[in-house]
């Protein structure tokens, strides 16, 4: 039995160490495009501020770790085509040689790749002209080094989601005077702008320029400075900086399967089902570049890294004739911005309605502790229940570091995936001591206001 795996990041490593987990005779080649295996994509914004060093940091597990479980690693090796049929796949090394890999199975996890947006200029500057995008190793060593030869004194970043409101701290720490764009009314759109405007605050406080509602059409080099142009509500503007970094989300990576026959569907995503089967004969499929099944919406394209590590464990057990299926996703999603962090999970307002659900929302604001233990900390909770049953659909948190908002944001995702209702989250045992909760913790105080706005509507 041969598997071979195709990705050497999150769902590539987990098939190839869930297959060698049970079954140490398989033979299992890991074929990885670049030459860092298992590193932390998500701990890239922490290299930078300083905080992670050095960058061998970031392996997950060393290239010695990951051959000491048997697996064979093919580094620097480039998958160019599938032979369906033929079950082989054609590869190109780093000289430009070609060959053949023969398998049994074949798991791929080819990611996604940077979003471009439709911005002008990115396809002519690059990292020497002080152009980034952040999504790999190589990415990493080229804005370090631009860093450390260049000393930018001010920077742009297009982009206020996760990687980009981690990279402001970061670049802001480094003493590097930044202004973050963003295109939507508020940063981090994935939680709702009366809640991003605490993180927007955040960023402001601590010196971060923030442009919202702005939407960047070009980029071009000006002497020894980048123009970034833009309109501003229907307004051209233009800002300079001596680097800019674009973090505008990803598309997925499906060339090598779609060319191979394989299905694209949400996100132009390639559909798998939930024993991460593509339908191509003895082909798997996990991670950014493939369809998601969340237990809300249904099938869907959600990328993020604890899903990857999921679907990739499954493929892993599948591919050897296993039975495991990916139980789903609620996409549970967690950012930590200077001393705040922000959390969601489940459904917001908006896409509950579009799902065909009736949903209500409360904010609550709640201490994360006791109000006369030192220290105590209020965090904004916004509830999103199903007016007809009471379901819980949603909660987005924000609070000081410290507040324990990520964990508390996970009690909402396992009432998620447990499907249950608001009021009996309310009901859960939750642990209690004066210096960390109080006996009814705060997430059971955001859920007791939903109900006391809307438990009127639920029964009627």
């Amino acid at each position: 039995m041969h598997l071979v795996a195709i990705g050497g990041s999150d769902a590539g490593i987990s098939a190839a160490l869930r297959a060698r987990e049970l079954d140490p005779s398989v033979d299992v080649t890991v074929v990885v495009a670049d030459a860092y295996p298992n590193f932390s994509i998500c701990g890239i914004p922490y290299f930078f501020s300083r905080e992670v060093q050095p960058w061998q940091s970031l392996a997950h597990r060393t290239h010695a770790d990951l051959e000491a479980t048997g697996m064979n690693l093919r580094l620097e090796t480039f998958a160019t085509s599938i032979d369906v049929v033929g079950h082989r796949l054609a590869v190109r090394a780093l000289d430009g040689t070609g060959s053949l890999i023969a398998y049994d199975a074949l798991m791929v996890g080819t990611g996604a790749l940077p979003s471009r947006a439709g911005i002008d200029g990115l396809d002519i500057l690059g990292p020497d002209d002080g152009v980034h995008v952040i999504h790999s190793m190589g990415d990493t060593f080229a804005l370090d080094r631009f860093l450390e030869t260049r000393n930018p004194e001010t920077a742009i970043i297009v982009g206020a989601g996760y990687v980009g409101l981690e990279m402001a701290e970061a670049f802001t720490v480094r003493g590097i005077k930044t202004t973050q764009i963003q295109r939507g009314p508020e940063v981090l759109s994935t939680l709702d702008p009366e809640l991003g405007a605490l993180v927007h605050t955040e960023l402001t406080d601590h010196g971060v320029t923030v442009l919202t509602d702005t939407i960047v059409n070009r980029i071009d080099k000006t002497g020894d400075s980048l123009t970034v142009s833009a309109t501003h509500q229907g307004t051209p503007v233009t800002h300079t900086a001596d680097v800019v970094l674009v973090v505008v989300g990803v598309r997925p990576n499906t060339d090598l399967l779609e060319r191979a026959g394989a299905t694209l569907g949400a996100g132009r995503a390639v559909v798998v089902d939930d024993t991460m089967r593509t339908g191509l004969p003895d082909v798997f499929a996990a991670g950014d570049g493939v369809t998601t099944h969340h237990r809300l919406l249904g099938l869907t394209y959600l990328p993020l890294g604890t899903t990857a590590h999921k679907q990739g464990r499954v493929a892993g057990e599948n591919a050897l004739g296993g039975t495991a299926r990916f139980a789903g996703s609620v996409g549970t999603q967690v950012v930590k911005v200077f001393d705040l962090v922000a959390s969601r999970t489940g459904l917001r307002e908006h896409e509950a309605a579009a799902a065909g659900f009736a949903p209500v929302s409360t904010t609550a604001i709640a201490d994360d502790h006791k109000k006369y233990y030192p220290g105590a900390q209020p965090i904004s909770i916004r509830v999103t229940g199903d007016s007809r049953d009471g379901k819980l659909l949603g909660a987005q948190l924000v609070g000081r570091l410290g507040t324990e908002t990520a964990k508390r944001v996970d009690t909402y995702a396992v009432a998620l995936h447990a499907g249950l209702t608001v009021e009996q989250v309310s009901e859960l045992d939750l642990s209690y001591t004066p210096p960390l909760g109080s006996p009814w913790d705060a997430v059971q105080i955001a859920t007791q206001a939903w109900s006391r706005e809307h438990r009127q509507a639920v029964t009627a």
